[in-house]
């Protein structure tokens, strides 16, 4: 059983952008808030990893089948460790359809990680 927990979301702003955290400008963090985004920048601080967050955000249609994500330089067992390892975080979601699981990045995920790390308003 794993310890790990997805990143909670909380209320959508005006755009639909689930957050995970405040904005790093607007205040400091608590440390439940600074947990959640320590686990996603955790989840994202292995090269494997981000190559693969990466794949599955830019493919076409906005999911990607793991057969078509595999081909990074890793064996097939490292890939789906990594990719649970991105699912742990609340990064990815993934569907099994037959003998394939496709995985993809809610846009609200990608909004979230914008906003935290967006620059003050008027900067």
């Amino acid at each position: 059983m794993s310890n790990t927990k997805a990143l909670p979301l909380l209320g959508a702003d005006a755009r639909g952008a689930v957050p995970c955290c405040p904005p790093l400008t607007e205040r400091p963090m608590t440390a439940e808030e600074a947990e959640t985004a320590a686990r996603m920048f955790k989840a994202l601080g292995d090269p494997v990893r981000l190559r693969l967050f990466s794949a599955v955000a830019s493919h076409e249609g906005g999911e990607a089948c793991v057969c078509d994500i595999s081909d990074v330089g890793v064996s097939q067992p490292t890939v789906s460790h990594h990719l649970k390892k991105l699912k742990d975080a609340g990064l990815l979601s993934s569907e099994r359809r037959g003998t394939w699981v496709y995985y993809r990045v809610e846009p609200s995920v990608l909004a979230a990680m914008g906003k935290l790390l967006a620059p003050p308003a008027g900067a």
